[in-house]
């Protein structure tokens, strides 16, 4: 492959001779031909042809280079970005060998959302288990087991991070001490749980914080012997993990810094539908209060939590879910441009070092539809930014990844659940918002900015109501404010909206 200087799995071993026919050098064509393309690497280097310190530090690179394992291409990172990346070579016709992916956990790439919905169902309630939700059968594809990845001959790196990586040498450093040169990465290391900390009890043990399926297998070997939880924060995970817990029948509270649940998407207005509902399954709320300490019980194990007003809840386990933080220290540290908390990014997804990529929840990229840069942390956005990039790296495209922000959550979906909740939301949640029908079962909020629709809310659509909410996100179009608050049903109300596009 033109521009890789070393094929497929090639070692260059120190002292060997770079015209060495050895097989260390497989996929080369022979030795001439990885003698040609190593040197062909070299000079097209632009630091090179400019000859002084440039080439020095292309010397640097090479030599590190031949220290080192190389691959034409490496995706750091297992979780759902990187399965779709991997989707999306095997798609584009990836010769075996040259693919290797660097993973945190023991398992291959999976749906993570699933973490904290049918994973969390007790036994009786068929959860979800692996390998029944790897990557890509939540996007309609084929399951990518294990076996999947060495069928396509693609290498994953099981129980492997990378703690440093080297620009100008072209390698990363991982948590084994090997050394791995690239000629392309993709950077979709995800993000991590934010923590409430050491001091306060954020460590105890019986403090749960759900990343990984590690994580939510611990949490669900427990539940079977508690009866009451505590679950820290109203986003995703908190409300999520709720709904779920439910099925236990445990007394479950959730702790909510803000006046309602969901602040960054919800207005007050639909955190009240939601809310209430919560409240009918059992689940209570505590909110505008946060939490001073977690406190341990007498076996050691988290056994109470005390708020800023002075209330102390007795629990026998706790569940936070205050947020995540990418992962994107190695990759800041060794020189990557960062943007919003993330690694900053173009339409391609390509960062500030040729030949580097980063997606999912780690890329800030320019979101064309609003004219802003962005992250989102969402599998949707995961899952399109994955298949966006592979295809714009392998051929060659400049078309700007062209996003339209969505969002969405399925809760209460246990067997025997009274009532299956599934909302979606397209689009920016600016402006003033027109609510529309009584939440039993559909509701919809419509945001208006300046006279045009920007984005749109929908509880418990058809199918085909669904499909029409993307259409009218990317429309914009001109909305009577007056006749969409007039509507008397979110059906009339989307026809309204439907007819200004």
């Amino acid at each position: 492959m033109a521009g890789t200087m070393v094929a497929g799995c090639g070692i260059i071993r120190p002292g060997m001779a770079i015209w060495s026919s050895s097989s260390a050098m497989r996929g080369g064509g022979g030795g001439g031909g990885a003698l040609q393309q190593f040197l062909l690497r070299f000079r097209s280097t632009s630091s090179y042809a400019s000859g002084g310190g440039g080439a020095r530090r292309s010397l640097t690179a090479i030599a590190a280079a031949a220290d080192s394992d190389s691959k034409e291409y490496i995706i750091v990172g297992g979780g759902n970005a990187a399965g779709y990346a991997a989707k999306a070579f095997v798609e584009n016709g990836l010769e075996k060998g040259k693919l290797c992916i660097i993973a945190k956990e023991q398992v291959a790439p999976y749906e993570r959302p699933t973490l904290t919905k049918a994973y969390l169902f007790p036994p009786d309630k068929g959860p979800a288990r692996l390998p029944g939700f790897h990557t890509s059968v939540g996007g309609g594809g084929e399951r990518q087991t294990p076996e999947w990845y060495a069928e396509k001959g693609i290498e994953v790196l099981y129980k492997t991070s990378v703690t440093s990586m080297d620009l100008h040498a072209k390698t990363v450093k991982t948590s084994s001490g090997k050394s791995l040169h690239y000629d392309k990465l993709i950077i979709a290391t995800g993000a991590t749980a934010s923590k409430l900390p050491e001091s306060i009890g954020g460590s105890l043990p019986g403090v749960h914080y759900i990343r990984e399926v590690a994580d939510a297998d611990a949490l669900v070997t427990t539940l079977s012997k508690k009866k009451k939880v505590v679950v820290i924060g109203g986003g995703y995970i908190g409300m999520e993990v709720a709904a779920a817990l439910t099925a236990w029948k445990i007394d479950t509270t959730v702790i909510i810094p803000e006046q309602h649940v969901m602040p960054r998407l919800f207005t007050a207005g639909i955190a009240k539908r939601y809310e209430e509902l919560y409240e009918k399954n059992g689940v209570k709320f505590l909110k505008g209060i946060s939490v001073k300490k977690l406190k341990a019980g007498p076996n050691g194990q988290v056994g109470a939590v005390e708020l800023s007003d002075g209330t102390v809840l007795d629990t026998d386990l706790v569940v936070v879910g205050i947020g995540a933080k990418p992962t994107i220290g190695p990759f800041v540290e060794a020189g990557l441009k960062s943007a919003e908390g993330a690694i900053e990014v173009d339409g391609q997804f390509q960062t500030s070092s040729p030949g580097v990529y980063a997606i999912g929840d780690v890329a800030a990229f320019p979101l064309k539809i609003y004219n802003r840069r962005t992250r989102v942390e969402h599998v949707d956005n995961a899952r399109k930014s994955a298949t966006h990039c592979v295809n714009a790296l392998l051929k060659g495209s400049s078309e700007p990844y062209d996003y339209l922000p969505f969002f969405y959550s399925r809760v209460f979906e246990a067997p025997g659940s009274e009532r299956k909740v599934w909302w979606q939301f397209y689009g920016d949640n600016v402006g003033e918002t027109v609510e529309i029908g009584d939440f039993n079962p559909k509701y919809a909020t419509f945001w208006i900015d300046k006279g045009l629709l920007k984005g749109v809310f929908l509880e418990s659509g058809s199918p085909e109501e669904f499909a029409l909410l993307p259409k009218l996100a990317r429309a914009q179009p001109a909305v009577d404010r007056k006749a969409l608050a007039g509507a008397s049903s979110v059906e009339e109300a989307l026809s309204i909206a439907q007819k200004s596009t």
